[in-house]
């Protein structure tokens, strides 16, 4: 069995993505930080259908707990896997904040910097020893990167790092078999920033070319292609999953 470590899994596109991968045979260990019920339904669900799966409390943002999760996560692996190895690793957590760029305080800023970058960049550098030889990492970004949306700009520019990350970790990485890419959902239904209201799907849906908004087990397909063997020639690559949004 191969074991993968999704970042933010308790809802949303982590959480599809959870109950994906363990759908395709992973052990799978999602992290939440603030929605403990939402992941433990994630574990539930994926258990009912036959998968195996952990939930862990982690918060991306505070990179001095990183040592305590590691040890707790080599040791909850090895008690339910006998293993402390992974096979793959979706940084995927993250939270959205609409702000035009003169209201964003300096906390705003910092708060979106250390979850999308600052925390992709040192939980990565922490858990490399336990990545197997010819493992993915999987950094989730974002449509924004791409399409300049007034009141994002933050979010999309830590983001934009991410996914300029991708490309060197997969430099970095590549000795050790390490394949390293990029996601970049366009609009999905997800609760991110809020959610969406019938007045901003709309809006969202007519500049996309498939004509509505993504769901988040649309982009779980794609993250878990890209942790298997069907992926497995495909590095340093950031893919849109957008439905064509603003082409």
């Amino acid at each position: 069995m191969k074991h993968v470590l999704i970042t933010g899994g308790s809802r949303g596109i982590g959480a599809s993505t959870a109950i994906e991968c363990a759908r395709r045979g992973f052990g799978v260990i999602l992290t939440w930080n603030n929605q403990a019920e939402s992941a433990q339904s994630v574990v539930k669900s994926i258990q009912a259908s036959g998968g195996n799966a952990i939930a862990m409390k982690l918060n991306v943002g505070d990179v001095g707990s990183f040592d305590e999760f590691r040890a707790e996560l080599e040791r909850v692996m090895k008690a339910q896997w006998n293993t402390t190895g992974l096979d793959g690793l979706v940084n995927n957590a993250g939270y959205g904040l609409f702000n035009p760029i003169e209201a964003v305080t300096e906390e705003q800023f910092d708060g979106l910097m250390n979850v999308h970058l600052k925390g992709p960049f040192f939980l990565t550098q922490k858990l490399l020893p336990l990545l197997r030889r010819d493992s993915c990492i999987v950094n989730i970004t974002s449509a924004t990167t791409r399409v300049a949306t007034a009141g994002v700009a933050p979010y999309a520019a830590f983001k934009g790092g991410l996914e300029v990350l991708s490309r060197y970790m997969a430099k970095e990485f590549g000795e050790r078999g390490i394949r390293v890419n990029a996601v970049s959902p366009g609009p999905i239904r997800t609760e991110l920033g809020g959610g969406l209201n019938d007045e901003f799907e709309s809006l969202l849906a007519s500049q996309t070319a498939l004509g509505r908004v993504g769901e988040p087990h649309e982009v779980a397909r794609v993250i878990a292609s890209l942790l298997t063997d069907d992926g497995g020639w495909i590095n340093a690559q950031s893919i849109e999953v957008a439905g064509g949004y603003n082409v």
